[in-house]
């Protein structure tokens, strides 16, 4: 149908109902790319999943759900000797509403829940370098990351604006906000309009019109001629450009 490209961009949801891989494989992958970003020296990084076949997303979209992620003790209940800390990462999510996906929600969880829905076990890996990610550090542990929160979610959310945001801008502006140390929205869109470049998204508008009308978690409101978002890859490529990345890579099965 001409709609069904967007529907299948769609990953920032939790749990799966039918999930592609047993709890041996996603725990085994989960801590595969534990060891690998550790191995870089990663207190915090950022951490994408593929939700849908590579082939069904559209050009320069290759990850469908974006968290971040932070090197901490986690309690975990062992049934023979109690309760017990271990390092790992813990994920800082913005994940749609399962009741309502046109609204957002922010949820903290593990790789192996992060992974869930993965359509495949491929992640992507971007590690800040060491001073921003004590930036991040910093601001997350005073949840100084709150109040960048926009639970009017879309798809496709222009990153230039406020109206809607999804996972990624929600990643850009924490991003921004550690850089900036500014909570300020305005002041972090007009920062991202002057520095970031934003994926163009190559559909016709017909098509986008037509997903429009009939997605409720998608909307063209916030778009003024081409439609644009913000995704992993455009997120390094800004890190990137601005003498901030560590590292990137790809981690897969």
């Amino acid at each position: 149908s001409a709609f069904s490209s967007f529907n299948t961009i769609a990953g920032s949801r939790q749990g799966a109902v039918n999930p592609a891989f047993d709890q041996q494989q996603l725990f085994d992958f989960s801590k595969k790319v534990e060891r690998a970003a550790a191995k870089q020296g990663a207190r915090v990084f950022l951490l994408g999943r593929v939700g849908r076949s590579s082939a069904d997303l559209p050009e320069g979209i290759k990850y469908t759900h974006t968290g971040i992620a932070v090197y901490s003790l986690i309690t975990i209940d062992d049934k023979h000797t109690g309760s017990k800390q271990v390092p790992g990462y813990t994920i800082y999510n913005l994940y749609q509403n399962n009741e309502n996906p046109a609204k957002s929600e922010l949820v903290i969880d593990y790789p192996v829940n992060f992974f869930a829905v993965a359509h495949q076990l491929k992640a992507g890996i971007i590690i800040p370098t060491m001073a921003l990610q004590k930036k991040l550090l910093a601001l997350i542990a005073t949840a100084g990351y709150k109040p960048l929160h926009n639970p009017n979610y879309s798809l496709l959310a222009n990153p230039y604006n406020s109206q809607f945001q999804n996972c990624t801008e929600f990643t850009l502006d924490i991003i921004n906000a550690a850089i900036y140390q500014t909570d300020n929205i305005k002041q972090l869109k007009a920062n991202s309009q002057a520095h970031f470049s934003a994926q163009k998204v190559k559909a016709s508008g017909f098509k986008l019109k037509m997903a429009d009308w009939f997605m409720k978690d998608l909307s063209l409101d916030d778009h003024q001629g081409k439609v644009q978002t913000a995704t992993f890859s455009t997120i390094a490529q800004y890190l990137q450009d601005n003498n901030l990345l560590k590292f990137q890579g790809v981690v897969s099965e």
